[in-house]
């Protein structure tokens, strides 16, 4: 326990100093919330009611998809490995530590998000709070579990750019957060089901927090431990 507690610390110290996880946690979705959010709320003052909802997912997709993959291939894919290894120390424990570690600094982006939209844009906070933060959490965590398939799996920085842009886009186009998903033609709409922002946008609206929108989330994280189980069994193989 005190390892993993060591582990943990350690690679919060690792992300305050990364410049990546700073921008794609931080500066890019809260400069994307100071500046859209004006604009969604001048043009369409109606969406005032799921800004919140809105800025959450882009924030979260971002560091899901952008920020997480690139420190678990400077991880697994470099001698650090080779020093878990010789340590003795589990090969999952760096999977587990960068994507606790994620879930916190993408927690609170959204919980700036939430105190801010409010004071800046007359935001209408969600109103039922007690079950938002668990909707958020479960979307945060199931958005972090493609992240870390993305990042055990491919082994190209290229390619892995490349791979989460085609995620990273239609989950902010497809989603229903830049305008309402009915104005999307039929298999458009299809298509934005297949990612977790359009199911996570809506767990988190208001009397959103149902099975009918929750099941799927809880189905892409247990598929992606699978995968990253699977992965992790074939690095520690090498």
């Amino acid at each position: 326990m005190n390892g993993f507690l060591y582990g943990m610390a350690l690679q919060w110290k690792l992300d305050i100093r990364s410049k990546s996880l700073l921008v794609t946690c931080y500066i890019v979705p809260i400069i994307f919330f100071l500046l859209m959010g004006g604009i969604f709320t001048s043009i369409m003052p109606e969406m005032r009611n799921t800004l919140i909802q809105s800025m959450i997912v882009m924030s979260v997709s971002m560091g899901a998809f952008i920020g997480l993959p690139p420190s678990l291939i400077e991880t697994y894919g470099s001698d650090i490995k080779k020093v878990y290894k010789a340590n003795g120390v589990p090969i999952c424990l760096g999977l587990v530590t960068m994507f606790l570690s994620a879930f916190v600094h993408l927690m609170i982006t959204c919980v700036v998000i939430v105190l801010l939209a409010p004071i800046l844009f007359d935001a209408a906070l969600p109103t039922q709070l007690p079950f938002f933060f668990p909707a958020l959490a479960i979307y945060i965590t199931s958005s972090l579990s493609i992240g870390s398939v993305l990042g055990l799996m491919v082994k190209n920085q290229a390619k892995l750019t490349m791979i989460a842009q085609l995620l990273f886009l239609p989950s902010i186009m497809l989603s229903g957060i830049m305008f309402p998903i009915e104005f999307l033609p039929d298999f458009l709409e299809r298509i934005g089901r297949i990612f977790p922002a359009s199911w996570g946008y809506r767990l988190m609206l208001d009397h959103g927090f149902c099975f009918e929108n929750l099941w799927y989330l809880i189905f892409i994280f247990f598929a992606s431990v699978i995968v990253c189980g699977i992965a992790l069994k074939k690095q520690k193989a090498k």
